[in-house]
């Protein structure tokens, strides 16, 4: 839906909410927009009127409302019902979206769900279950087409149309063996233009990796890139077909994994509601604060030991800004670039070396130019050559440093399992700080001592 008309339906909902009219609403939930549709505007709404609009969808097309929205406003729609409503709405979703709720519920809730359910529906839905929600297995979906190789086209053909419907996003039918080993492919554009009377083995894709199912979902979005697929087998350790993923759960992948990055550089949970309670909102913020004020106290300890010659020379603490400020912007260029590198693959032991020395050179380059320029201002400004000097020193000394601890923090927080994202920002500020600081006032009471 476009933005502009998104906004209108907001407002529109909005104005009925106040004004009452609750049918008009229901009809609007209910018959003229899509699920997904409606799974934004409530998440659009805030906590009292997302309520009332979860009230007014009919139980038809909760599931399908439900698969489209936050972690968060899942849980706490999920929390209301009872088995029997947790079973209605998991009814004709695929099966990794019913994973995928199903795991925003307790244990002993979930137990329940499953054993209230048909046993196939259940078998498919534990096996998602048994892996990592971060990995391939968790995104798959159990639901394929599958055929042998030693049939024909023909039989293929008949085999398909006894189907009701296929599959979202069948691109291929998977060619299996008797044990369900996976083989190939066999492309719908290849079955429909190939001679009826030849097998499947002779037109069938041999040359297709499975991907298996403990491979991390980042990875995973990364071949279907790299490799422009729509869906892709996903196969257990000896090979045996065990479902498939489509390029819908990778679209999701891919945002939840721009979301991570994008939120956690704020110190963000990236499932954090617009529109979450105060009280959650600030507890959820207030670790991070409590984290970045110990940082700004061992910063302010620097500036403490210089105490004595920033009382003698007062244009320090006018320029002691600078020096923070632009060692902190150049260490976060580099910092986002060796992330975004590192996520989509590029960046690696093998290349870092390169890419450090990169760093390092743009790094001096960038000093000596904006060194000389803030050197000019200061000593126009306050007629002084020595702190024109000093400054200048300073800035060569701190965006060096902010461009080695930029590309090589995040390197070195993933080789010790700590996500990049969300540690490094703080850690980075924390040295171009204390560096700068340490080289402004360090080489000032050199100077004026």
């Amino acid at each position: 839906m476009p933005q502009s008309v998104e906004r209108t339906y907001l407002h529109e909902l909005n104005d009925a909410l106040e004004g009452g009219e609750f049918r008009q609403v229901r009809h609007m939930l209910n018959h003229i927009l899509l699920p997904v549709d409606v799974a934004h505007l409530i998440e659009s709404s805030p906590p009292r009127a997302r309520q009332i609009l979860w009230n007014l969808v009919d139980q038809e097309i909760e599931g399908e409302v439900l698969q489209h929205l936050s972690d968060d406003i899942q849980a706490a729609f999920l929390s209301q019902m009872n088995t029997e409503e947790l079973v209605a709405v998991t009814e004709g979703l695929d099966i990794d979206d019913v994973a995928d709720v199903l795991q925003q519920l307790p244990d002993t809730v979930m137990l329940e769900v499953l054993n209230a359910m048909d046993k196939l529906d259940r078998e498919r839905v534990e096996i998602v279950l048994s892996y990592q929600e971060d990995t391939a297995g968790g995104l798959m979906d159990t639901d394929t087409v599958t055929v042998r190789a030693d049939i024909t086209i023909d039989t293929a053909l008949r085999y398909i149309r006894r189907h009701t419907e296929l599959p979202d996003m069948t691109d291929n039918l998977l060619v299996v063996s008797r044990k369900n080993t996976f083989i190939g492919l066999l492309p719908l554009t290849t079955l429909l233009v190939s001679d009826p009377n030849v097998t499947v083995r002779e037109v069938m894709i041999t040359d297709v990796e499975p991907i298996p199912a403990d491979l991390p979902d980042d990875e995973v979005a990364l071949l279907f890139e790299r490799h422009d697929l729509v869906s892709a087998p996903v196969v257990d350790a000896d090979g045996k077909l065990l479902g498939r993923i489509t390029i819908d759960d990778v679209v999701d992948v891919i945002r939840e994994d721009a979301d991570h990055s994008l939120m956690s550089m704020a110190g963000l949970d990236e499932d954090e509601d617009t529109f979450a309670p105060i009280w959650k909102t600030t507890r959820s913020r207030a670790i991070w604060l409590g984290i970045n004020l110990i940082t700004a106290f061992i910063a302010s300890a620097v500036i403490g030991m210089f105490e004595d010659t920033i009382e003698k020379v007062v244009a320090l603490a006018v320029l002691m800004p600078i020096v923070a400020s632009m060692g902190g912007i150049a260490g976060t260029q580099a910092l986002t670039l060796v992330i975004r590198g590192m996520a989509l693959g590029h960046v690696e032991r093998s290349n870092a070396g390169w890419l450090l020395n990169r760093e390092l050179i743009v790094g001096v380059l960038n000093g000596i130019l904006w060194a000389a320029v803030v050197a000019v201002a200061a000593i126009l400004w306050f007629d002084d050559v020595v702190i024109g000097a000093i400054i200048a020193s300073a800035l060569i000394i701190n965006l060096v440093v902010a461009a080695l601890a930029g590309t090589s923090l995040p390197l070195v927080l993933k080789a010790k399992g700590i996500d990049p994202a969300l540690a490094g920002g703080v850690l980075l500020t924390t040295i171009t700080d204390v560096v700068g600081f340490m080289a402004f006032l360090g080489l000032a009471t050199l100077m004026y001592g």
